[in-house]
């Protein structure tokens, strides 16, 4: 399970006055969440070493995951690319339209439509965008924008993914979905009609989607609902936790949402020892907040960890469907 968004907060920030280290990139790789494409000129031996961790069943949360090693305070644990990801529709003019990261504006001047901070992201995107810019997106955008929802988005996108033939539709299926009340599913529905409309009306092709089905768009969605990362890019290049963590603090606000699949195998706790980081893109960075030792099970705070007992309670039952008993909440911290 994974943050629909995460906070950086003052609370942390005392601890990593302590823990000053640099870091060391370990990129994680798979068929899942590729982080670097494979160099036919690496030698087995040159490439980098998978990450101290695995993934494995918890006594009470389900999947979680476990250091293999001892991961010193400050250490990248891994990286990991997106699965899916969309600009918030509030920053879809001034962010890449692929990778989310920042695009410098001219002062006075506004940049319409969607663009991309480079010709790799921008050849890279074909894998939604051929399809995508093939209909007409003004009420399912609407639509999202009036509702406040920001999910249905990356719902489209991984349905152009699937059209063109760069995704399964059964690639979010590992991860674990949110339970849906009848309410939810009737909320729903609108959003799937118009994402159908809009395929309809481009005159995409019937087998092409075929997978497009009720069903299908409520299950991605409950999937998405809980294993959803805010994106918060710090910016910049930091050497230390500490500048690292005010960064984050201070970012202004997401820039867009993502899921990705390792990531998402993390637990929650109020009290972390690892922290998930944004700095230029939707790339993630996976750090350690303080030594862990091999056999401890890495977790990341869902929320603004600042909040009181009570606070953070509340919103884990009503946004995650469970209740927490780390043991912050177990002392009414």
């Amino acid at each position: 399970m994974s943050p629909v968004g995460l906070s950086c907060c003052s609370r942390w920030l005392s601890r990593f006055k302590t823990i000053y280290s640099r870091s060391t990139v370990v990129s994680f790789s798979s068929t899942a969440t590729t982080t670097t494409p494979p160099n036919e000129n690496e030698t087995p031996s040159s490439r980098p070493a998978p990450p101290p961790i695995r993934v494995a069943l918890t006594e009470s949360a389900g999947r979680g995951v476990f250091a293999t090693g001892r991961i010193g305070a400050g250490d990248t644990i891994h990286s990991a690319k997106p699965l899916v990801s969309h600009p918030s529709l509030s920053a879809i003019n001034t962010v890449c339209y692929y990778c989310l990261k920042k695009i410098q504006t001219f002062s006075g001047s506004q940049r319409q439509g969607v663009s991309f901070c480079c010709e790799k992201c921008k050849e890279s995107s074909k894998v939604f965008y051929d399809v995508e810019k093939k209909a007409d997106w003004l009420d399912f955008d609407d639509y999202c924008r009036t509702e406040g929802m920001k999910y249905p988005l990356l719902v489209k996108r991984l349905a152009c993914m699937v059209i063109s033939g760069a995704a399964q539709a059964n690639i979010v299926d590992i991860l674990q979905p949110a339970s849906l009340t009848q309410e939810m599913i009737l909320k729903m529905e609108e959003g799937f009609r118009l994402l159908q409309s809009a395929f309809s009306k481009a005159n995409i092709r019937k087998e092409h989607t075929s997978f497009l089905t009720k069903q299908w768009y409520t299950a991605v969605l409950a999937r998405i609902r809980i294993n959803a990362f805010r994106i918060d890019l710090a910016g910049g290049v930091y050497e230390d936790l500490l500048s690292l963590a005010a960064a984050s603090v201070e970012a202004e606000s997401a820039v867009g949402n993502a899921i990705y699949m390792l990531p998402s195998f993390y637990n929650h706790d109020c009290d972390p020892n690892t922290h998930i980081v944004w700095i230029e893109n939707a790339d993630a960075k996976l750090k350690a907040l303080h030594d862990i030792e091999e056999g401890e099970e890495l977790r990341i705070c869902y929320i603004d960890a600042s909040m009181s007992c009570d606070a953070r309670q509340s919103i884990l039952s009503q946004g995650f469907g469970f209740k927490c008993n780390c043991l912050r909440c177990l002392s009414g911290d």
